[in-house]
């Protein structure tokens, strides 16, 4: 199994991290990045942990940060559509395809 990503999920992240790091600097950054990476292999290593939302994909919501990705598990890999804020409008990022 491995690890796709929308090409508009790099986007996400970016945003995010550059909030945090305007907000808090480079070290909180780099935690919500890290912590974001984790998850998405811990979602890859176990697809089916993560409970599915009303979109039909996968919810993957991070510990530490208010932050949840959405993904699809494929036959090889899972495919990570968006990431974004739990107060994010519900559609966002569900009309990205792949």
């Amino acid at each position: 199994m491995k690890t796709t990503f929308h090409q508009l999920v790099q986007k996400d992240v970016w945003a995010i991290t550059q909030h945090y790091e305007e907000v808090s600097g480079e070290k909180l950054a780099d935690e919500f990045y890290e912590e974001f990476i984790s998850f998405a292999h811990h979602a890859t290593r176990h697809p089916e942990r993560f409970h599915f939302d009303r979109s039909g994909l996968r919810r993957a919501n991070l510990e530490r940060f208010p932050y949840h990705f959405l993904y699809r598990a494929r036959r090889d890999d899972i495919f990570i559509l968006v990431l974004r804020h739990h107060h994010r409008s519900p559609s966002y990022g569900l009309n990205r395809k792949g």
